[in-house]
């Protein structure tokens, strides 16, 4: 099944392919061949503070930054 679709073609067939979304399927919009959209299905299931926290953490541990001031870089956003 074809997977990528001009802009005119997705617009003239937007409700073939929403349905093809429901059923899980993502595709590619294209305008003059270059790859500009991407229809893909919502993720359900929002993440709480709680859960964003611990994800926080745990790129912090696996991508430590040394070396930057971290109260220079939140006054310097707060200007």
């Amino acid at each position: 099944m074809k997977t990528a679709f001009g802009a005119y073609e997705a617009k003239t067939k937007l409700p073939e392919l929403l349905r093809g979304v429901q059923a899980g399927r993502r595709y590619t919009i294209t305008h003059r061949g270059e790859a500009i959209a991407e229809l893909v299905p919502v993720t359900t299931g929002r993440h709480g503070a709680a859960e964003a926290v611990e994800q926080m953490k745990q790129f912090m541990k696996a991508a430590p930054v040394r070396g930057v001031d971290l109260k220079a870089l939140i006054e310097e956003g707060r200007r």
